[in-house]
């Protein structure tokens, strides 16, 4: 049995079509891809970098919206396509393996590529920071080491400490305290983010009786730490312009 509905689709994958960042619109594999970007938390993790440039006394606005686009690719696409190549992933029965790693290659390849060309032109300091970003990228999406990196706080440490460094590394090519309080704002919000989304998305796939409850309340959670982290780079963009 491989729990595939009508019309070909999964029947996990067609209860995640129902999540809340999944759009209404248009056919339901259009959505499903959609919603395998997981696009409110890639536009999460995308702020931090942009939080860490902002941070910056000096902000080539270029190099940002540069590296944001690697993080965009990298873990919007990339790291979101190789997550679901586990079989315990539901989100990936739409799409066969060889589809997900080609989606996957799509997004890091060029990502690879832009983030080498800013660290040879403006920040060498981005070496050793991509190369651990990519080393959890995969070690974290494919469970490598088995699953010892996949646990709550090195997600915190690679998708909201190290996107901090790396977005005030491409302006400055340092590492400062400033940048490192602005890391734990992104480890600190990450690991709230990610101890509400283990649970929710368990009650989405297995709901039990009075869980309706439970699943608002924590979409809720997950709604709000979004819209903070996009609201703080929102401001401190704002901020940056007006000087």
């Amino acid at each position: 049995m491989d729990g595939r509905g009508q019309g070909g689709l999964p029947g996990d994958a067609d209860d995640r079509s129902r999540e809340w960042f999944v759009p209404r619109f248009g056919p339901k594999r259009f959505r499903l891809l959609v919603g395998l970007s997981f696009w409110p938390y890639s536009l999460m993790n995308a702020s931090y970098v942009a939080i860490g440039s902002l941070l910056s006394n000096t902000v080539h606005f270029d190099r940002m919206l540069g590296m944001v686009t690697v993080y965009l690719l990298a873990v919007g696409v990339a790291s979101h396509s190789l997550d679901a190549m586990r079989p315990n992933k539901p989100w990936g029965d739409f799409l066969d393996r060889s589809q997900l790693l080609a989606l996957a290659l799509a997004g890091l390849v060029p990502a690879l590529a832009l983030g080498l060309f800013y660290s040879i032109t403006a920040a060498p300091l981005l070496i050793p920071l991509g190369a651990a970003e990519l080393f959890f990228l995969l070690v974290y999406n494919l469970e490598l080491f088995r699953g010892r990196f996949h646990t709550d706080v090195w997600f915190a440490i690679s998708w909201g400490f190290l996107p901090v460094l790396v977005g005030y590394a491409v302006q400055s090519d340092a590492v400062n305290v400033p940048s490192l309080a602005g890391g734990l704002f992104g480890f600190a919000t990450a690991f709230v983010e990610i101890n509400a989304s283990r649970p929710y998305k368990a009650l989405k796939r297995q709901p039990v009786e009075g869980s309706a409850q439970a699943v608002a309340r924590l979409e809720s959670i997950l709604k709000g730490i979004v819209a903070s982290v996009l609201a703080t780079a929102a401001l401190m963009l704002a901020f940056a312009l007006s000087r």
